[in-house]
């Protein structure tokens, strides 16, 4: 909901920090190591220890938001390098209700990251299906303006909304449930925007 509003901030707001690592360090390397922090704060859940988890998540939501920056500056963005972005993005999606079940460890907190997750996969599908399509009619992302490799049509919850309940999650794991419900019930409504989207956009 919130990111394409930001996303200009964002960049205006790293741009320095960007300028100052372009051709120091490559785009991928901050993508890979923001992933491999994501997955850390995942196991400091699973391990009960919420200010690291935090930390950890936070540090590699904030790499993830300086590759695309980064290799603007350095000349170095690229369609491979926007793929492997949105795939290391999703395992760290992935990993923090994985750890914070792992961290509760009974049925019901499994259950209930197993229902996020599965709005997840949906939600992909319904994102990247559609963006996939709106890119071959040349309505993407060159029609809509954006600095994404693919375009992104907005909805309810978003990187914004997700780095938020996440990172309320793991601070606070005695209501992890809480947050992921409503994370849930909001991917769904995403989903459906999204359905919405497709149906006039497509026919």
């Amino acid at each position: 909901m919130l990111d394409l509003r930001l996303r200009t901030v964002k960049d205006r707001a790293l741009g320095p920090i960007a300028e100052s690592l372009a051709g120091r360090i490559a785009p991928l390397t901050l993508s890979v190591i923001g992933m491999l922090l994501c997955v850390g704060a995942g196991v400091f859940a699973w391990q009960s220890a919420p200010a690291l988890a935090v930390l950890c998540w936070l540090t590699g939501r904030l790499l993830d938001g300086l590759d695309g920056p980064v290799a603007r500056s350095s000349g170095q963005d690229s369609d491979v390098g926007g793929y492997a972005d949105l795939l290391l993005d999703t395992i760290g999606y992935a990993a923090i209700p994985l750890g914070v079940a792992a961290g509760a460890g009974d049925l019901r907190h499994w259950a209930i990251a197993a229902a996020l997750l599965a709005t997840f996969y949906v939600n992909t599908v319904s994102l990247l299906l559609l963006s996939a399509i709106l890119e071959k009619r040349s309505n993407g992302k060159a029609h809509s303006g954006e600095t994404t490799t693919i375009t992104l049509p907005p909805a309810l919850i978003e990187g914004t909304e997700t780095i938020a309940l996440f990172t309320l999650a793991l601070a606070i794991p005695a209501w992890a449930d809480t947050f992921f419900i409503i994370m849930a019930l909001g991917v769904v409504v995403s989903v459906l925007q999204r359905a919405s989207a497709a149906r006039r956009l497509l026919i």
